[in-house]
């Protein structure tokens, strides 16, 4: 069901400042929490004295202090004091995870923590970059993290239930694709051409008025729940089906679907462009544009989940050729789970 040996998103940094947070990662409660110091420190959420969850203490200098009877923990998940004895309980320590921040994101480690190199975290430099600007959230969405990336992955979709946004009717008929393995993951190259530029596209102004367009979606999957898209459209025959994406308007929707549950996933999405990066009304306009489809997906993906799960697990009895990216991505996470099975 899940890949351990990974890193997953688990907070946005600016939501981790002088409060612990607490997520459920993989059906793990962890509290996240950030010492005066400014050092990370991620443990399990729950005291081991009287299991009251560490997330409702309170951070003390470079410790978590649990707020039902003030035992201190640091970082590495061990009790350093308790209060009113210098004896500590050798059993008094949680488990602590890895953790990092980069891209504004904080980063842990659900594997083996010998195997947690900084550099396996996926690459996501648009969310920081000079040159960028960057809006998004995390969504809570009562479906399993493969459904999100499903999701993702397969856009014809785009063209049916995102109208008032990102897609029009040409772009769900006109797609064309392919799918390749490439290094670690699986990449999928979508382009539609000559059709009417969707309402998002049109309200950013970039583009020639009343022109038709060449439009590209360049998705990457990374496992176990890594998905970014390179998206965009240029007028109609001036180079953007070559690869020629230059002179259009270009932003990535950059995503990680963090798994809660079995059954429920914390989606955590960006979406980031790289002209006029100082306008805050083109903030506004991505942020809501996104926000709006991703209200849609949710819908569909939490009655997905309920259909799923009333007949008693998923099928592919059904298949198309927009599948094809997806086929691949969950055969390459199953090879890995599989693999890491004693």
């Amino acid at each position: 069901m899940f890949l351990r040996n990974s890193w997953y998103v688990i907070a946005w940094s600016r939501e981790v400042t002088d409060k612990p947070v607490s997520r459920k990662v993989l059906d793990e409660p962890i509290v996240v929490f950030r010492t005066a110091t400014g050092a990370l420190g991620a443990i399990a959420d729950r005291c081991p004295h009287r299991h009251l969850p560490l997330s409702m203490g309170r951070v003390s200098g470079e410790v978590l202090q649990c707020g039902y009877h003030g035992l201190r923990f640091d970082s590495s998940g061990r009790c350093v004091s308790v209060p009113s004895q210098e004896f500590i309980p050798p059993r008094a320590c949680v488990k602590a995870y890895p953790v990092e921040e980069k891209y504004g994101w904080i980063w842990v480690w659900m594997g083996t923590a010998e195997a947690a190199s900084p550099d396996l975290i996926p690459d996501y430099h648009q969310l920081t970059a000079p040159g960028y600007a960057a809006v998004g959230k995390t969504n809570h969405v009562q479906a399993n993290y493969r459904l999100v990336t499903d999701n993702l992955l397969d856009l014809s979709h785009v063209g049916f239930v995102h109208t008032s946004t990102i897609g029009n009717a040409e772009m769900g008929e006109k797609g064309k694709l392919h799918v390749a393995k490439e290094g670690d993951g699986i990449f999928i190259r979508r382009t539609v051409a000559d059709v009417p530029p969707p309402p998002t596209y049109i309200k950013t102004g970039v583009l020639p008025a009343g022109r038709n367009i060449d439009r590209w979606q360049i998705i990457e999957f990374l496992p176990p729940c890594f998905v970014k898209i390179h998206v965009g459209g240029a007028e109609a025959g001036t180079g953007a089906l070559e690869g020629k994406y230059e002179h259009g308007l270009n932003s990535w929707v950059l995503n990680a679907q963090t798994p809660e549950t079995a059954d429920t996933t914390h989606y955590f999405w960006a979406s980031v462009r790289n002209h006029a990066i100082d306008n805050p009304a083109l903030d506004e306009l991505f942020f809501s544009q996104v926000s709006e489809a991703f209200e849609e997906d949710r819908c569909i993906l939490e009655a997905q989940q309920k259909a799923i799960s009333e007949r008693g697990g998923d099928s592919w009895d059904v298949t198309l050729q927009a599948d094809a990216g997806v086929f691949q991505a969950r055969r390459l996470l199953e090879k890995l789970i599989r693999a890491e099975q004693p």
